[in-house]
Formats: C-alpha cells, sequence, structure tokens
C-alpha cells in the first residue's frame, strides 16, 4: 500500500519510495514490475499482508525493524493456486533494513518454487540486494535463483528504458 497517492505534498520519505509516472503515484518496486509486466506479457502477482501495512512512512519503518528483529512472518493476503503452470518467477522486493520484506519469508516458505527459476529484482536505498540473493536460494534450495536488477530509489524515475534492456536481456 502507497504511503500517498498526491505528488505534490509528499514527504521526503514518501518520494524516496515512490515514483511519479504520468501523475500517478506508484512504489517503486511496484514500477518496475509493472515495467517488467509490459515488456513481458508477465501475470502479476501482489505479495500483500493480510493486515496492512501502516501508510505513515515512520510508523512503517519502525514496524518492518520490528518485523525483522521477531523474525515474524506475516500473514498473506492471497494465494497462488496455480504456480504449477509457471517455470519462471520474477519477484521484486524493496530491501529494507538491509533484507527483503518478512513477508517474503511466509511466500518463499508457503511456496514450493523447486525446478523454477526465480528472477530477483529489488528497489534500495543504498543497499542494493545485500544478501537477499543467498537467502531466497537458501529457502528455495531446488530452484534456480538469478540475481537480476537493483535499482537505487534515486535512479528509479527514469530507469525504465534500463528495466526493459534488462529484460530483454534474458531471452
Amino acid at each position: 500500500m502507497l504511503e500517498t497517492t498526491n505528488p505534490n505534498n509528499m514527504t521526503t520519505e514518501e518520494d524516496n519510495s515512490t515514483v511519479v509516472i504520468n501523475g500517478e503515484v506508484l512504489g517503486n518496486t511496484q514500477y518496475m514490475a509493472q515495467v517488467i509486466q509490459n515488456t513481458t506479457g508477465a501475470d502479476m502477482f501482489r505479495i500483500e499482508p493480510k493486515t496492512p501495512y501502516p501508510t505513515d512512512h515512520k510508523i512503517l519503518v519502525d514496524l518492518v525493524l520490528e518485523e525483522q528483529n521477531q523474525k515474524a512472518r506475516p500473514e498473506l493476503l492471497n494465494t497462488i493456486n496455480n504456480l504449477e503452470e509457471y517455470d519462471t518467477i520474477f519477484v521484486g522486493y524493496p530491501n529494507w533494513w538491509g533484507d527483503m520484506p518478512m513477508i517474503l519469508y511466509t511466500f518463499f516458505e508457503q511456496y514450493d518454487f523447486s525446478d523454477k527459476t526465480i528472477i530477483a529484482f529489488n528497489t534500495h536505498d543504498g543497499s542494493g540486494f545485500s544478501r537477499t540473493i543467498s537467502t531466497i536460494q537458501e529457502l528455495q534450495p531446488n530452484a534456480e535463483v538469478v540475481e537480476g536488477l537493483s535499482i537505487s530509489c534515486n535512479q528509479i524515475q527514469n530507469a525504465e528504458n534500463e528495466i526493459v534492456e534488462w529484460v530483454n536481456s534474458l531471452n
């Protein structure tokens, strides 16, 4: 869930975690996912918690850190009923506090990606992928995990061509 939908009245924190495209406010990772979807024609599944995250940035950041410290496993809002139909799955996430959100742990523990290819992509504020690729590999040891594209929040606004070129280079 976005912290704001108003592109004209954003805090610095909101501005860092969103991108404005054609007047519409999108989350940085959401934007990357949409560009990937538009380029590939892929289906999209949004990994969301059953209990929505707060929209106040400070409260959200504190909650994320608390979830990491507690190794929380937030419950997923929705489920994928046809995972067997897919061989390659792009999985995107923001890097929060040097790790992927704890809901990604829930996601990878709930589903079996054996014999599938997971292509990870993320957005960050300086941390890149950190250790998340090896973490995904540990959670899904029978999948091929590909380190994809990691884009800084400072560069996401103008990254459409970079994302498209990266996706096209995967073929």
